[in-house]
């Protein structure tokens, strides 16, 4: 049972003093009682398997290529520096342990993540053997450990690993495809044989970098009984409570089951801490140590916890205390107790899988606090391509750059990692919800009883870890392999029911088995893949005919080959978990990451992975802009700025069709589109580049994401621009809300003819508001060539939204000519917060005739960002504000600093 202290006090300063009093008693009432920990964290040396290389002094996390190949990421080295994962590399450790002080109990050796396939040796006596740099290993070294210790890590090239692996499959004649990856990708062969980032042995728009190392901490854990090691809060509500159900679960040492007190404090949620005192009579197993018990908090006492755009994201603390003991009772000074602390949001989330509005499916949407959400966002890679480099502060702007643009949702694609406890953390306070796939993408998966078993154990480990954050909404088991596997993507048809039932075997009696052991009451079912058919699935036993059947669950789509800035030629699907178009980062990224001998466009095509190479973002550029001849000398800074314009406006009509089929019978919920960062500088989907600096594309997400958005979308059928005027926010102002469409001639500033007309808005839904046929529009001196159309959705005078239709191709656009552009850096200024600057400047912009998207870029190695990029200027002056954090305040910042670029330049 457990019980709250009842002595007549509640909140206010006599609990206060309580609780004080209560924290003395149970946490430093007996100074040597609580568990120690002992970070291993520097002094590491690091030494190839011959002993040719060796690096001193390394800290922790390391990794082979941030020691010897830094620059692994710049000019051709992702090739140049590749023998490093070829070799074998040992970690060594020299540590001194105060063997006398540490007498009694247990000693645990943990490693939080190696990276990957690795012997480990204390004192030249082998612990044991890790495969999975998913999972974290203890050893219990307590007999091992002397005053003067050795230990070392012996860590085996993955990429021979991985061929020793296959080679056993193929021996047997069981092997598990895809081989390699396409020759496009320069990458490594067989990196589904390895537990590891599946992305380090290349992708479509990553590099080779296949990591060794230890990529997270190394400690000493010395205890006597158990640790806390996760705590699962599953949140449900009634009419009159929310019930926290509260699962702890444990570490134990030695072969004794044990017995233990909990006490939970939440000050902001209960008047007095929570003793769970069920187990100071009836034993833990050992085997299986959890402590389990739900505790209820009045509806009043809480502030739900809402998505970005919907409501405030309040956390709750909660403190757990644990003290372990054997026998009868605890021993004074014994090291037995632990502590675990996390924060919490009240929030249910359910997956609606009804019978769809066009009465030929399910829907596929969700629902957060009871009110039905569009999902919008992005896909989440890895922050950094090699594991131990990521950092707090980059995905910290990251994060922030998704809340910034409006996202809701971030989807954790399953060739990376499981994210750190930051990364979770910050999403709760961010509102950002997670899709959160397990480790596994785009391949079949061997299925031997080792494999499995240290996939399990991957599964416990991280659904634990990552269960009670309010941010993840959904666990799917897989990336596109129910896909691969029913449409041959590799190869599979000749075995197929063999792979079929493997299939099941992993994911279905697996990693889906697992994640039933963090199975939430406010959180859906996991997903057994992605794209699927959802909840239909299972009539197939999980392995559809079509897993991308519009009609159900979620669909991943892609077509190069028509025209993308016709929403015609896209899907009506219920939610697009993937989507999007490939562009090149910034010109002055380029520079950063190349050698200065470098050639440019042949450093360009070496970096792109796509198999069709850059045909796809050439086409998507020519259909309508005015790309250089390959021979003209600015033939590479055009290919870099249009792709970038193609993507953002691809990318917004394929968003905005999502988006306005809310309400109709599609019943469309949900738009992520791939992807959000990038791990180097190459042509990719991604819409901020590697160095942090937003590309157009998510200059344009911050608005065609936003709460109120007015969207114009052409209808070939009936040559017309179908309104619509979405709102996500759940009340609204309707008063004085009017829609102006603004006529431009192209050569011309400002516009020679309007219309306007009132509106209103549907809150948390579509207004489907005119259809307009374009004949109506353009007419008189106005035609598709010589014209273009802007529609602003106002407030009285003030424009909450605006977008843009351009009837005709620019490159065929008739009076673009030279703005006869100019810019000034029109004020400087600067606020100093601790050992950073903020730097804030204004840039005046001068034109004499409509410019076409303006693009600003810093020729300077800061993260920056823009009040706009890629707009429409067609009043002679605008100013735009450019910020960025530097050492100092950068007062010497001159034009040429910046570049400016329009299409117009580019017009033949």
């Amino acid at each position: 049972m457990h019980t709250p202290f009842r002595n007549g006090l509640s909140g206010g300063a006599p609990f206060r003093l309580l609780a004080g009093l209560l924290f003395s008693f149970f946490l430093g009432s007996v100074l040597g009682d609580a568990v120690e920990v002992i970070e291993l964290g520097s002094n590491w040396i690091l030494t190839n398997q011959n002993g040719s290389l060796k690096i001193p002094n390394q800290t922790l996390p390391s990794g082979i290529y941030s020691a010897f190949g830094p620059e692994v990421l710049n000019s051709f080295n992702d090739i140049h520096l590749r023998w490093l994962a070829y070799d074998n590399w040992t970690y060594s450790n020299n540590f001194q342990f105060d063997v006398d002080h540490y007498k009694r109990g247990h000693v645990n050796l943990t490693f939080h993540g190696i990276d990957t396939v690795a012997e480990i040796r204390l004192n030249h006596e082998l612990l044991g053997r890790t495969d999975n740099m998913f999972v974290r290993y203890s050893f219990d070294v307590t007999s091992l450990l002397q005053s003067e210790n050795v230990l070392e890590v012996e860590i085996q090239s993955p990429v021979a690993a991985a061929l020793l692996r296959a080679d056993v499959l193929d021996y047997l004649g069981k092997s598990v495809p895809p081989d390699c990856p396409p020759k496009e990708y320069n990458g490594e062969c067989h990196m589904n044989m390895l537990r590891k980032m599946q992305a380090s042995f290349s992708w479509d728009w990553g590099p080779a970098a296949p990591s060794v190392g230890i990529w997270k901490p190394v400690e000493l854990e010395i205890y006597e009984v158990a640790v806390i090691r996760d705590v699962d809060v599953d949140i449900t509500r009634n009419r009159t409570h929310w019930n926290m159900h509260i699962r702890c679960y444990l570490d134990a040492v030695g072969k004794e089951d044990f017995y233990g007190r909990l006490i939970l404090y939440t000050v902001e949620l209960l008047d007095l801490p929570v003793i769970v005192d069920a187990y100071a009579t009836k034993s833990i197993s050992h085997l299986a140590p959890v402590i389990e018990f739900d505790q209820a908090v009045p509806i009043e006492k809480v502030a739900a916890w809402w998505p970005n755009g919907y409501g405030e994201q309040k956390l709750y603390p909660l403190h757990f205390t644990l003290k372990a003991w054997l026998g009868n009772s605890p021993e004074l000074r014994a090291k037995t107790k632990s502590h675990k602390s996390l924060r919490v949001g009240f929030r249910t989330v359910e997956l609606v899988e009804r019978p769809a509005p066009d009465g030929l499916g399910n829907t596929f949407l969700f629902k957060v606090n009871g009110v039905e959400m569009f999902m919008k966002g992005s896909n989440y890679i890895p922050s950094h391509i090699l594991p131990e480099q990521q950092t707090e502060d980059q995905i910290s702007h990251i994060l922030h750059s998704a809340k910034e643009a409006n996202m809701n949702m971030l989807r954790v694609w399953g060739g990376g990692v499981y994210e750190s406890d930051f990364f979770y953390e910050l999403a709760d306070k961010l509102g950002l919800f997670i899709w959160q796939d397990m480790m596994f993408a785009c391949a079949m998966y061997p299925v031997g009883d080792e494999f499995l078993a240290s996939v399990r154990e991957e599964v416990r480990q991280n659904a634990k870890r990552l269960s009670h954050h309010p941010s993840v909404a959904i666990f799917v088991t897989n990336n596109e392999n129910e896909a691969a596997l029913v449409q041959n993507w590799y190869g599979t048809e000749y075995d197929k029911s063999r792979f079929a039932s493997e299939y099941r075997e992993l994911y279905l009696a697996n990693v889906i088995h697992e994640l039933k052991l963090i199975s939430h009451n406010s959180r859906p079912d996991p997903l057994v893949s992605s794209p699927s058919n959802g909840k239909a699935s299972e009539q197939d036993n999980y392995i559809s005919a079509n897993p991308q059947d519009n009609h159900y669950g979620d669909v991943h789509f892609y077509d190069y080959l028509k025209d993308a800035w016709d929403p015609e030629i896209f899907p009506r699907p219920r939610f697009s978990s993937e989507y999007g178009f490939q562009s090149f980062p910034g010109a002055y990224a380029w520079q950063r990451s190349k050698n200065d001998d470098d050639d440019l466009l042949t450093l360009m095509s070496h970096r792109q992975h796509h198999p069709l190479g850059n045909a796809p973002v050439i086409a998507l550029i020519d259909r309508h802009l005015p790309l250089p001849l390959p021979e003209d000398e600015d033939y590479a800074s055009g290919l870099i700025y249009l792709s970038q314009i193609a993507q953002a406006m691809a990318t917004k009509v394929e968003t905005e069709l999502y988006r306005s089929l809310r309400d109709t019978p599609h019943n469309t919920m949900g738009a992520l589109y791939w992807q959000l960062n990038d791990v180097w500088v190459a042509p990719s989907w991604s819409g901020i580049d590697f160095y942090g600096n937003w590309k157009i594309l998510h200059y344009w997400a911050r608005d065609f994401l936003a709460p109120i958005s007015i969207v114009a979308l052409y209808d070939k059928p009936t040559d017309s621009l179908n309104i619509s005027l979405i709102c996500d926010q759940l009340k609204v102002d309707t008063q004085g809300l009017n829609v102006v469409a603004n006529v431009h001639l192209w050569s011309q500033l400002l516009p020679h003819s309007y219309t306007t007309w009132p509106v209103t808005l549907r809150p948390n839904g579509v207004q489907y508001d005119k259809i307009i046929p374009i004949n109506d529009i353009l007419k008189g001196e106005y035609n598709r060539r010589n014209a273009f159309l802007e529609l602003q959705l106002r407030r009285d005078k003030d424009v909450i939204s605006k977008t843009y239709y351009f009837p005709s191709s620019l490159r065929s656009a008739i009076g673009m000519e030279d703005p006869e552009l100019e810019y000034e850096i029109a004020s400087r200024y600067c606020l100093t917060t601790g050992d950073v600057v903020r730097n804030s400047i204004s840039i005046s912009i001068k034109i004499k005739r409509p410019a076409a998207f303006v693009y600003l870029e810093l020729l300077k190695p800061y993260r920056y960002t823009l009040s706009e990029n890629g707009f429409m200027q067609t009043a002679p002056m605008h100013i735009v504000y450019l910020t960025f954090d530097a050492n100092s305040c950068a007062r010497l910042l001159r034009k040429s600093d910046l570049r400016v670029l329009t299409v117009n330049e580019f017009m033949p």
